[in-house]
């Protein structure tokens, strides 16, 4: 058995490949459950603190130019300098914006907040999606676009039941995350390393989009299903919880957790039914499942029923899910292993200007028109992009 030298630090044994995927995405889950977890505290931030519904979508949308702009000058890093650094430097960051959560006691705490949560979440996204694809290719796609799903539903899900059910919730649910984080940082230094690194790391962090030529027309392709989906998304995390206290006529904040958690988990659910399925038929039915279920949740809307309401956005959920797969698996043989992290961060910087640009509009909209009126036309924007994609899709075919 050999002995480390007097002095030198001892280097910890790396895990096994099995148990370091496993950990993966465990991260995954946690950066995404840390993304949604404020979502059902916004109605309490603005009792508290008084601020109107644009100032919530930009608080909101703070978090996601914020990770924009990480992903664009980080998101092709670790293929330079390693998967394992910018991981536990992703890890660091986020700590902090949990203790500045944790410390808010204006919206300024909130946006620095917000803001560096972007930057950690930005980072770390890029680099562990393509730390899955390097541990399992085949698995790696699954778990891209199931765990993502899985985090901001238990996020949303577990803050408001804090919220509406546990002491001191803008507290509490920053401390529950900060353990988590804590935990997983430590067992992050015995992830093994699945790249080798190389020069060029200053070059990398030119902000720039990292498409490889072979798989620039199947992202623009890919762009108006995915836009529809993710706009969806951005729209239920920042303005949903309002929306469920309209539609219901009941103000528990459970209700907003439970209208995020059914998007996002109906989306995992459609994910792994459709893993195996050919990905070009996947998308032509996704973009008809949401299309569907964004009318019926529009006229739940409209009529205030919350069976509707609730429906419509179980079989929008499985649409958005769906699409998210099959593009993830549709994007994996188009770029080699030094090529995905860059190709995963530019596909995540469309998909997050999706998440957010409509959010802040949805946000002024709301100040003229009213909630209920900006949620219709906002959903007919999106229910128009699903059908053009599927009518391109059934060209194509």
């Amino acid at each position: 058995m050999s002995v480390p030298a007097c002095g030198a630090p001892a280097v910890p044994a790396r895990m096994a490949p099995r148990a370091a995927f496993a950990l993966v995405v465990a991260l995954v889950i946690t950066f995404l459950a840390a993304s949604s977890a404020p979502s059902p505290l916004y109605a309490m931030y603005r009792e508290a603190w008084g601020f109107s519904a644009l100032l919530l979508t930009v608080v909101f949308s703070s978090y996601a130019f914020a990770l924009l702009g990480a992903l664009l000058v980080f998101g092709a890093l670790s293929d330079h300098l390693g998967r394992r650094a910018v991981i536990l430097a992703g890890l660091v960051l986020e700590i902090g914006a949990i203790v500045l959560f944790w410390r808010a006691d204006s919206v300024g705490w909130l946006i620095a907040a917000r803001v560096l949560q972007g930057i950690a979440t930005g980072m770390a996204t890029s680099v562990l999606s393509a730390t899955l694809l390097d541990l399992n290719p085949a698995r790696g796609a699954l778990f891209n676009s199931l765990s993502p799903m899985i985090g901001m539903a238990v996020g949303a899900l577990g803050a408001s039941a804090l919220v509406q059910f546990a002491p001191q919730p803008m507290h509490l649910v920053y401390e529950v995350l900060l353990v988590a984080l804590v935990l997983q940082a430590i067992l992050a230094l015995r992830l093994p390393e699945t790249v080798t690194p190389r020069p060029g790391a200053w070059a990398s962090m030119v902000p720039r989009a990292h498409v490889p030529p072979a798989a620039r027309a199947l992202v623009l392709r890919l762009m108006p299903l995915n836009t529809a989906g993710w706009a969806l998304g951005g729209f239920y995390l920042s303005l949903g919880p309002t929306l469920a206290r309209l539609v219901t006529g009941r103000a528990t904040p459970l209700a907003g957790g439970l209208l995020i958690a059914t998007l996002v988990l109906m989306g995992a659910a459609a994910m792994y039914v459709v893993r195996q399925r050919p990905a070009r038929r996947v998308l032509r039915a996704s973009a008809a499942l949401l299309a569907v279920g964004l009318a019926i949740t529009l006229l739940g809307v409209h009529a205030q029923q919350a069976v509707l309401f609730f429906g419509g956005t179980v079989v929008a959920g499985m649409g958005f899910g769906a699409s998210f797969n099959a593009a993830v698996r549709s994007l994996v043989p188009a770029a080699t292993p030094h090529q995905r992290a860059g190709l995963m961060s530019s596909f995540f910087v469309l998909s997050y200007l999706a998440f957010s640009v409509p959010a802040i509009l949805a946000g002024l909209a709301v100040g003229g028109f009213g909630l209920q009126a900006t949620t219709l036309g906002y959903g007919l924007v999106l229910v128009a992009l699903a059908l053009l994609a599927w009518v391109g899709a059934r060209e194509r075919a």
